[in-house]
């Protein structure tokens, strides 16, 4: 992690504040929560990277930050206790017209998935569990990364292992016939486990053979081109 400031009268800040929150940039007029701030860490990092604005209001006023050490404080707390592997990030302090603009930098990661780690109550023993999850960029909202999604994820750094057996053949024959298919569907079909269905499909998704497609809290495959 880096700190560094910069004196700005002009484009790079206003341009960002401009194009208002998108898919790379989120605002936040200030910051009290590390867990609530590294959810929006871990989803740029897992996605396609991005800065939070910290000190700009949802309407794109620069309210500024009062106190630049508390805000580097929660930050840098963020990534230490609620991300997992800790994610890489770079701060930055932008004054525009004597008010301080906290800019923290997350690059897309080359270790995904990144997990949020938090601590909640449980329900029914009322005791403290330590809950994980994967968060991505949609848009200009953080969601919950469906399992197929971060089984892409984690599979992306590792060679691709792909056979054309007979769940393959039937695996394709099926998307043909119909729309598409989810993993517990494959696996039902085919007779493997769920683990393992869901393992050559994203084979087949790194391959260029299938897509995967995220709808809310769901995802499922089609052939690639359909």
């Amino acid at each position: 992690m880096s700190l560094t400031w910069s004196r700005l009268e002009n484009v790079p800040l206003l341009d960002m504040i401009g194009r208002g929150e998108t898919r790379h940039t989120e605002f936040k007029r200030l910051v009290h929560s590390p867990k609530k701030i590294a959810k929006s860490i871990v989803a740029f990092a897992n996605t396609e990277g991005g800065t939070i604005l910290v000190g700009v209001d949802d309407d794109r006023r620069i309210t500024g930050i009062h106190s630049e050490k508390e805000m580097l404080e929660i930050v840098y707390e963020a990534v230490k206790l609620h991300t997992e592997p800790a994610v890489a990030i770079e701060t930055e302090v932008v004054e525009y017209k004597k008010r301080l603009v906290l800019m923290v930098h997350v690059a897309e990661s080359a270790q995904k998935p990144h997990y949020h780690i938090a601590t909640e109550r449980d329900p029914e023993t009322l005791g403290e569990i330590r809950v994980k999850k994967v968060y991505t960029r949609e848009e200009s909202h953080n969601r919950v990364a469906t399992d197929d999604r971060v089984c892409l994820m984690a599979s992306s750094a590792e060679p691709i292992r792909l056979t054309f057996g007979a769940d393959e053949k039937m695996l394709l024959e099926y998307l043909d016939e119909h729309r598409s298919i989810t993993a517990l569907k494959f696996s039902t079909l085919s007779g493997i486990p769920l683990q393992q269905a869901r393992r050559t499909l994203v084979a087949l998704v790194r391959s260029g053979t299938v897509h995967l497609v995220t709808e809310g809290r769901q995802s499922h495959y089609r052939l690639a081109g359909k």
